[in-house]
């Protein structure tokens, strides 16, 4: 069964129609919006910060969110991917964003909207993207600019991953 924790009096707040996997931790200051997903074995640490989700955000299996004591809250757009085994610590996020398997996202980094951050890709503190780019290695450097209409796309994704989720719902 899935941990959804209190903590120092804070219950994650969870919008409708989401999707909890039986291993997911959820823990204190974590709201999410309608239609998220958090996928087998990710962890969301609202120990020692806030972390906000929008809507249609799916957090993959394996994937960390946190953020830093008294510094660095964690904050999500809408239509978001986390990919497999990601970390998104401490940063800003924005709509239509893909966050590849495996890569690390630091404290007060900036991903803007139309973004993919490519797998295994380091996006440093501070650092602050491009829109309509895709980033990769490490540290993330710009390596292709996109068309606008990829923040579609990205929003295609997300929407999959609400599709996916209502296959386990409708085993409840």
């Amino acid at each position: 069964m899935s941990l959804i924790r209190t903590l120092n009096g804070v219950t994650p707040q969870l919008g409708a129609d989401c999707f909890i996997a039986e291993n997911a931790t959820i823990i204190g200051r974590v709201t999410a919006g309608n239609n998220c997903s958090f996928w087998y074995n990710c962890v969301l640490r609202g120990d020692v910060n806030d972390l906000i989700l929008g809507d249609r955000v799916n957090i993959q299996d394996g994937a960390v969110v946190h953020g830093t004591f008294e510094q660095s809250a964690t904050r999500i757009g809408n239509d978001v991917t986390v990919g497999h085994n990601a970390i998104v610590h401490g940063c800003e996020i924005h709509d239509n964003v893909l966050i590849g398997m495996g890569a690390i996202v630091m404290d007060n980094a900036v991903v803007p909207s139309g973004t993919i951050v490519a797998a295994g890709a380091v996006v440093l503190e501070n650092q602050i993207l491009e829109p309509n780019c895709i980033y990769a290695g490490t540290p993330a450097k710009k390596v292709k600019e996109l068309p606008a209409s990829t923040a579609e796309t990205l929003k295609g994704i997300a929407a999959k991953y609400v599709m996916y989720s209502g296959w386990y719902n409708s085993g409840k």
